[in-house]
């Protein structure tokens, strides 16, 4: 995982804790974003999937 994403998560979990109710959904969905990002590095790293074309 890279640190930079990591630092991206947490700073977006805290603003979520602190946000406009407007501002919500926005933060909400780049949070998830970043979850999903990590997830794919995860997996990568695991072997669970690859990177790579499939061609």
């Amino acid at each position: 995982m890279t640190y930079v994403l990591e630092a991206t998560i947490e700073e977006l979990r805290a603003e979520l804790r602190h946000c406009d109710p407007a501002e919500r959904a926005q933060i909400q969905a780049e949070l998830d974003q970043a979850y999903a990002e990590r997830e794919v590095i995860v997996a990568e790293h695991e072997g669970r999937v690859s990177s790579e074309p499939p061609f």
